[in-house]
Order: C-alpha cells, then structure tokens, then sequence
C-alpha cells in the first residue's frame, strides 16, 4: 500500500474495462470519456487491463484514440500499440484437457480462449448472449476440445454454469490441481476461468511497465473484482470501485464512486488533472414544428344529414309553435279600426 501523495506524478493510468470503465449498460459515459482524453492531452499513457481478447476492445481503442500497449485474457496476452502480441501464457495441454473433460462429465459449458479465438463444443444460447453482451465474439463451434490441444495452445478456459454449480466446481478444481492452475472469477457468479498458474493482470502490469520504463509509482490502477487486486496492489495508486466487493475495498489506497456515478473520472480528474472536467455538450438536434392538421372549412363542409330522433324534435317543435300561433289568434280581440270623423 502506498501513501497518497496528491503531488505524486502519474505517468500511465491502467484500467479494468467492464464494471470501471464502461457503466453497467457496457457503455462510455461522456464525462469518463473527457477526462481521459483531458489525461491523453497530458501526456498519460491509457492502459486496458480486461480479462477478454483484444478484438472485443477495438472500438473502445478507438473512441478513446488509446496508442498504448494493453493487457487482455486477465493478464495472459500483452499487445502492444499495434496490436503485436508481445508476451503469453498458455496452459499445460495435459491440465487443459483434463480440465474440460472434468466439466463437460458435470455438465458443464467449457469455452477455450487461444488468442484472439474463441471455442467451444457446441453452440450454447445463453453462453453466446452472455459472451455477446461483453462485446465478444460468438464462440466458433468447433466439436470436441481435446482434439485441439495438438494443434494449438489455450491461454485459458472457462466454465460455464448455475452459480452454485460454479463454486463447487472451483472447490473440486482447486483440490483436484492444487498450485497446476489458477483459479478466478472475474465478478461473473456463472463463470469460471481457468488459468496458467502465476498468470494474472498484475504479473502482466509488471512486464508491462518493465517494458515501458515506468515505475509503478508512477502509475494509477483502477478495478474492480477479484481479478483486480493484484493490479491494485502493484500500482502507485491503487482505487476500488465503489461497488466493489470488499476484498477489493481492502487491497486500494482509495475508492471511487460506482461506474455508473463516473467513478473513473473522479479518480482521474482528483489524482491526475487536479480539476473537474466538462464533457462536451452532446450534439444539438433539430426541432421541427408539425404544422397542425387542416381541417375542412365549415362553409364548405358536407351538410350532415340529421337523424331519425332529431328529426323528430323538430317536427314536435315546429306543431307545437304551430298550436301557440293558432291560439294567439282566436283570443286577442281584433285590432279597433278608428273611424274617420265626418267633416
């Protein structure tokens, strides 16, 4: 743990993308977006830190105009700017194979990732729309798995499952392979994946800035699940996310609001800028008045033809005005005629 120092310069800003980067529609809020290009501007180098492949990242790379190396497949893949893979881990084919076909005897979904590939044995709806949602590709269907292992190398493997399935699985997994593998769920109770040991975002962040000549004081990380402590740990400034669980609380120097309270931009504008920033305004639409309906002018309107009802009120009117008329003229005496006087 280090202690914060609001003079410490930040060089390099490493994030986790789903739950810290993007709200919990999978989406760039305008403010998030503004203080990182704010921290571009600066000269601060934006790092991705995700658990998934790098093509699932291409559009955010591009809406933030990222020219950094990033971290993918939670710490296994290291790209750099061009998108070159520059390091891996890949499992041990014996482990991976025993590890599938341990899940599919339980029932379970396993999908491979081998680089910027993702397989599995059969389609399966909810695992597809679950990958889908993140961004990823649909898994290519592929038969069997363990045909594979000869051919190819896995960086890793997830199990796909009911929730309490899953941590059970993980119990057995832990017991049955010990230190062979690592065991991690990156805040998704259905799934589980399935590692090279010693294979994390933090093992990568520290290659990473090997790399890039910059000491981890010098840098702010920014996550929040399990799969974030150790990045966490490692950086200058370590931050949680607000809705972290508390393990993850535990591991930072600071914790910033929810990604959907633009917590990412708290922490960027307070540690890195040292000043709130405005997003700009969205783009103004423009407003057109309907003009209202014409409406037929009533002179020239159609006459309407009354009904049988109206018709009938009116010809009870008519002799009723008749019959008053009548008598009017049998009672009033005749009008007096005055004679003329004889001269």
């Amino acid at each position: 743990m280090t202690e914060l120092n609001g003079k410490k310069e930040i060089r390099v800003i490493v994030l986790d993308v789903d739950g810290t980067l993007l709200d919990s529609k999978h989406a760039l809020t305008p403010r998030v977006e503004a203080a990182l290009n704010a921290a571009s501007a600066k000269g601060v180098q934006i790092v991705l830190a995700t658990g998934k492949t790098r093509t699932s990242m291409l559009k955010i790379i591009e809406e933030l105009k990222i020219k950094s190396p990033g971290i993918y497949l939670q710490g296994l893949a290291i790209y750099d700017e061009y998108g070159e893979l520059r390091h891996q881990q890949t499992l041990d084919p014996a482990i991976a194979r025993q590890v599938i076909t341990f899940g599919e005897d339980r029932s379970f979904i396993m999908v491979a990732y081998s680089g910027e590939r993702i397989l599995s044995r059969v389609y399966n709806k909810e695992v597809s729309e679950g990958l889908t949602d993140y961004h990823e590709l649909e898994p290519e269907v592929v038969g069997p798995l363990q045909n594979l292992l000869g051919s190819m190398s896995f960086n890793k493997l997830i199990a796909c499952g009911d929730a309490k399935a899953i941590k059970a699985l993980r119990w057995q997994l832990n017991l049955q392979l010990g230190g062979s593998v690592r065991l991690m769920q990156a805040g998704i109770p259905t799934m589980l994946e399935i590692m090279p040991p010693g294979g994390s975002k933090g093992t990568a962040l520290r290659q990473l800035l090997k790399d890039m000549k910059v000491a981890p004081e010098n840098v702010m990380a920014v996550g929040d699940a399990e799969n974030d402590i150790e990045m966490i740990q490692l950086a200058g400034i370590g931050v949680a996310m607000g809705q972290s669980h508390q393990a993850v609380k535990d591991s930072a120097d600071h914790v910033t609001g929810t990604n959907d309270e633009d917590g990412v931009a708290q922490v960027v504008e307070k540690f890195v800028l040292g000043e709130l920033v405005t997003p700009p305004p969205a783009e103004a639409k423009p407003v057109v008045i309907e003009p209202p309906e014409e409406t037929p002018d009533e002179a020239t309107a159609a006459p309407v033809e009354p009904t049988k009802l109206e018709k009938a009120v009116e010809s009870a009117e008519a002799s009723a005005a008749a019959e008053t008329v009548k008598a009017s003229a049998d009672t009033e005496p005749p009008e007096k005629v005055e004679e003329d006087s004889a001269p």
